[in-house]
């Protein structure tokens, strides 16, 4: 368990060591938070912290008398922590209390991500852009169909890891074909649970008769396509609010969709580095984004047509690095949502 500080200025790494005046009434808040699945903030410079659970916060002050709040607004019975030396504590009291505070809240959240969809374009007898290059001597070609299996592998492992309670599924997990329309009613067809969202990520990779084309970048379906979102048989009452509730779904879509790409493209920016460029995020109508009726991304992770590009594409070191920048995009917009409670910006 690892304090954080995405909400506050400073960080506490501090609170990892073992100091002070501990008694056996005292509780080591961050063993608890491992125990219990609650993240910790804390901000050592005024002294003030939060316990967070499912987008639901408890603040707290360790400067003495000022009584917990959840974010309701109600205080929280118990002893407020406090630090002593360098560890964080509070009474096992305060701690049953905020466990049972987030145990009912828990119940009260539907608004979840249900299942993420891997895609790996191409496959089997559909090998996708493909080009010979001298690599470290030899000359070995790049064929896209491995390319994306081989990242969205890597993708999954590392999302199944993370999100045991998720359901986390690939289009494919071996060198086969899938038609277009078949991908996207793979996704279609996934059963998710009352409020839970499913989110698609398709792999690609670029190729250009221009061999100096060279970067990464994210694509979104264009805001000018529409698409039938809504069932008909779901809407109880007046129909003809159907094309309203379409539109008002498909915008939804729209902004989370532009929200995972800018996370995926900083994602894979900050473990890429230098040794490729990004291209930025783009809207397109590409078919298999398109009759995916879910938020959803294309991933093009690189040009395998240029000479230095090719190589990158070629060594699974790199491609661990960019299958990395995916699932840090992709945690970072669960957190979002979840936290937000399905709230993106247009509801």
């Amino acid at each position: 368990m690892s304090v954080k500080g995405r909400i506050f200025t400073a960080s506490v790494s501090l609170l990892l060591l073992f100091a002070g005046n501990i008694h056996a009434s005292d509780v080591n808040v961050l063993e608890y938070a491992e125990k219990t699945g609650v993240e910790v903030y804390y901000n050592p410079l005024n002294a003030t912290g939060a316990l967070e659970k499912e987008g639901h916060f408890i603040s707290f002050s360790t400067a003495g008398g000022i009584p917990s709040v959840k974010d309701e607004g109600e205080f929280l019975d118990g002893v407020n922590p406090r630090l002593e030396g360098s560890i964080l504590l509070a009474g096992q009291k305060y701690l049953d209390n905020a466990q049972d505070f987030f145990n009912v809240e828990e119940t009260g959240n539907p608004y979840r991500i249900g299942a993420i969809l891997i895609d790996p374009g191409h496959g089997g007898k559909d090998p996708g852009a493909s080009a010979t290059h001298k690599i470290k001597g030899k000359n070995i070609k790049v064929v896209e169909k491995d390319v994306n299996l081989s990242v969205g592998l890597k993708l999954y492992d590392r999302l199944r890891k993370a999100y045991p309670s998720k359901k986390i599924l690939m289009t494919r997990s071996t060198d086969v074909f899938l038609s277009l329309s078949q991908r996207t009613e793979i996704a279609n067809s996934v059963k998710l649970g009352e409020n839970e969202a499913i989110l698609y990520v398709s792999i690609h990779v670029n190729a250009s008769l221009d061999k100096t084309a060279s970067g990464y970048e994210v694509w979104y379906l264009s805001p000018g396509y529409r698409r039938s979102v809504i069932d008909s048989k779901t809407v109880e009452g007046d129909q003809s609010l159907i094309p309203i509730l379409n539109s008002m779904m498909e915008e939804e879509y729209t902004t989370e969709s532009i929200l995972i790409a800018k996370f995926i493209l900083d994602g894979i920016v900050s473990q890429v580095g230098k040794l490729s460029s990004s291209r930025g995020i783009k809207a397109e109508e590409w078919f298999v984004v398109r009759n995916a009726k879910m938020p959803s991304v294309l991933i093009e992770t690189g040009f395998l047509t240029n000479p230095e590009e090719a190589a990158l594409l070629a060594d699974d070191e790199y491609l661990k690095k960019l299958s990395l920048g995916m699932y840090n995009g992709l945690e970072a917009f669960v957190e979002h949502f979840e936290r937000s409670r399905g709230f993106t910006g247009v509801k």
